[in-house]
């Protein structure tokens, strides 16, 4: 990418990457409670993008706002409350972004 095609944020984001527990069973019993939780956030604007890791030992989710927000949100997804995944939250400050994703930043 060109520099001149980035523009220009100071987005807060994080990176959740989640790691489930070795029994895929009990993530699967509450695959329905995380996709309802998703669901909320990205309806609420604090998710941007998620999805299931490949090969499938946990899931990745973009949420936008910084660590102490997205711990707060994280703690209530259903995989992590039930103790079925873990969740490693990485902050970071997106200084450049495609222009298509800019705006979904502020």
């Amino acid at each position: 990418m060109n520099s001149d095609a980035a523009v220009r944020t100071d987005a807060p984001l994080c990176v959740v990457v989640l790691t489930y527990v070795p029994d895929l069973a009990a993530v699967d019993a509450r695959l329905d409670q995380h996709l309802a939780w998703l669901g909320r956030q990205y309806a609420e604007g604090r998710v941007l993008a998620s999805g299931r890791r490949n090969p499938r030992t946990g899931g990745v989710i973009v949420c936008r706002g910084d660590r102490a927000a997205v711990d707060a949100i994280v703690a209530t997804d259903p995989f992590i409350a039930s103790g079925v995944a873990t969740a490693e939250v990485i902050p970071f400050i997106a200084s450049m972004a495609a222009p298509d994703l800019a705006g979904l930043l502020q």
